[in-house]
């Protein structure tokens, strides 16, 4: 197997107060050509030698709280299908999607 790098890339524009005004994401393994839009992301990165996580959480200042609820709510189910394709724990994986179901319901969302 020949290895590979593919790069993601992110740039985001500041206003005066260091608050997102724009989002955009590139990756070299998406077929669409040029940066995409975005109003939010959540990046997190795990730390081995140190076991902690890092997080990079950034939202423009436009994005609604009714977008910013659903957002969550479809990252939670996100994470409980991540969860299960790393750890094949299919238990703990249902029990992330049926918070991601009361979270949701809580809001209105289903």
């Amino acid at each position: 197997m020949t290895a590979r790098t593919a790069e993601i890339k992110l740039t985001v524009d500041l206003d005066d107060d260091n608050l997102p005004t724009r989002i955009e994401w590139e990756a070299s393994e998406t077929p669409g050509p040029g940066p995409q839009l975005c109003q939010s992301m959540m990046l997190t990165l795990w730390d081995a030698d140190k076991q902690t996580t890092a997080a990079i959480d950034l939202w423009t200042r436009d994005m609604t709280v009714a977008e910013m609820n659903l957002h969550f709510y479809q990252a939670f189910h996100k994470m409980a299908d991540s969860y299960l394709r790393a750890t094949k724990n299919a238990d703990v994986a249902k029990s992330i999607h049926e918070f991601s179901d009361e979270f949701g319901a809580t809001l209105g969302l289903c």
